[in-house]
């Protein structure tokens, strides 16, 4: 299989296989194809033939908010009694 990069009429590149270039596109260089195409400024400004590194979404905090309440006493020692004792909070509404 040899691959060759192509320009279409248009003006767009591709990389195809010898056997399937079409009559009105014409045979380029790599080193057109990677300028065309936009391979070389990133290969150029970035050392690599992509996107930069960790490129993407990121989380904003490392760590979730944490959620505060006022509480009484007695609703605190619950809560703490409920998680010690692994209490089904659903499983207890439906009684």
């Amino acid at each position: 299989m040899n691959y060759v990069y192509v320009k279409d009429s248009e003006g767009y590149v591709s990389k195809k296989l010898e056997s399937e270039v079409s009559a009105d596109e014409k045979i380029i260089s790599e080193k057109e194809y990677n300028k065309k195409s936009g391979l070389a400024f990133y290969q150029k400004k970035f050392g690599h033939g992509g996107a930069r590194e960790n490129a993407g979404r990121k989380q904003k905090f490392a760590l979730p908010l944490k959620f505060q309440i006022r509480v009484t006493k007695e609703e605190k020692d619950f809560i703490a009694y409920a998680r010690e004792h692994k209490l089904n909070y659903s499983a207890l509404m439906q009684m």
